[in-house]
């Protein structure tokens, strides 16, 4: 996703390079694009009309002259095409459709289990992608990317889920095969706090290069960016922090096989399932977040007990990796003020000084839309990257 240093270093001549450096705010005339990429006037007129023909780019008017003609600003057209994104969850769905500066243009939520199965969830998300295209007015060519972020870990590069734990019958299915019939498009799938990661950070923390977004709803996960990138590690498992070790709870069994894990613990699961057995009308983690928010005792001292062992894990997190924000998101962490004291209070008391001194440990600024903002934004750069824009308008 997006460029590395070394792509940054290509020659700047393609039309795609040039559609970045408009985005960008690098160059917004011809002039200033043949000033930066040394190229002829006229090579650059035929790739901005190449652009311009794509619909990539207008003309959004003159500038401000220096003498002579005033020249015709460029700029970037995000409703050039539209990116259809999803956020499956374990027990919740959220679809949606932006534009290509990632904004939602319209969105649906629903219930739905992934243990239901690929099928199932996929033909329901896909009835979901036509009916929000008809309802803004768009059709399937319209379509530039589809994103999906799913609770599991993902062959990033195929779309594949990889033995993910809740998601039964998903192991090896292909859904980038499943989603691409109407649309003549590429579909990226990644796991669902890798997107929200990414999301988060792409809007809200840019200049940050080193951040740990941490989801807190049925389960708990964690998405990485290091050095500004998404890091998943070689089988897509990096940050599957809720089967870390718990001492202290090895009477928790966890769905794994494994004993006292974080998830088992702390998870939402887990605290619905200890607030049912102590006689409350709980089933599933926004179920917890509704008796908190109403004042119940048992539920705030649960889910506060759930920040501690949550800043427990974090605060070796923090000690490891060093990030300078810890972004906390999910059902739990984004309607309750009580995870966020008790991952504060164990990860400032246990975490060294020097790694703690300009740490920021927030909620998430994006809520419940973090994951198809995330995921929208993954395609974009991905559709949006200047050897993916010269191949889609064919000119070098």
């Amino acid at each position: 996703m997006g460029l590395n240093g070394d792509e940054r270093a290509a020659p700047l001549s393609g039309a795609g390079t040039m559609l970045r450096m408009i985005r960008d705010g690098e160059a917004v005339t011809r002039a200033d694009l043949a000033r930066r990429t040394g190229l002829a006037r006229s090579t650059v007129s035929h790739r901005i009309e190449a652009l311009l023909a794509s619909r990539l780019v207008y003309e959004a008017g003159a500038s401000v002259s220096s003498g002579g003609r005033r020249p015709t600003v460029l700029a970037f057209n995000e409703d050039a095409g539209v990116i259809l994104a999803a956020d499956l969850g374990a027990t919740h769905t959220r679809v949606a459709v932006s534009n290509l500066g990632a904004t939602l243009l319209g969105e649906l939520t629903f219930d739905m289990d992934i243990a239901e199965g690929p099928e199932p969830v996929l033909t329901r998300t896909e009835e979901c992608f036509a009916a929000l295209l008809a309802e803004i007015g768009r059709t399937p060519a319209d379509v530039r990317g589809i994103g999906l972020g799913v609770p599991g870990p993902v062959s990033f590069t195929g779309g594949q889920p990889v033995k993910p734990p809740i998601m039964p019958g998903w192991d090896g299915f292909s859904i980038p095969s499943w989603l691409a019939g109407p649309y003549d498009a590429p579909v990226l799938v990644d796991n669902d706090v890798n997107v929200m990661a990414f999301g988060e950070q792409r809007i809200h923390w840019r200049s940050v290069e080193h951040l740990l977004f941490v989801k807190v709803g049925t389960g708990i996960g964690c998405g990485i960016i290091a050095s500004g990138r998404v890091h998943r590690g070689p089988q897509g498992a990096a940050g599957d922090i809720g089967h870390i070790h718990l001492s202290g709870h090895d009477e928790v069994i966890c769905w794994c096989g494994n004993v006292g894990c974080l998830e088992a613990v702390a998870g939402g699961r887990a605290l619905a399932r200890r607030l049912a057995q102590a006689g409350h009308d709980v089933q599933d983690s926004r179920g917890v977040v509704r008796l908190a928010a109403s004042g119940n005792t048992d539920a705030i001292r649960m889910v506060r007990e759930s920040g501690r062992r949550l800043g427990e894990v974090l605060a070796s997190c923090v000690s490891f990796f060093n990030p300078a924000v810890i972004v906390l998101g999910g059902d739990l962490a984004e309607t309750h003020d009580q995870i966020l004291a008790g991952v504060r209070e164990v990860v400032f008391q246990r975490s060294l000084p020097l790694a703690t001194r300009d740490l920021r440990i927030v909620r998430t600024r994006l809520g419940d839309r973090a994951g198809v903002i995330g995921a929208a934004l993954m395609v974009i750069e991905h559709v949006l990257e200047p050897d993916a824009v010269d191949r889609a308008i064919n000119v070098p």
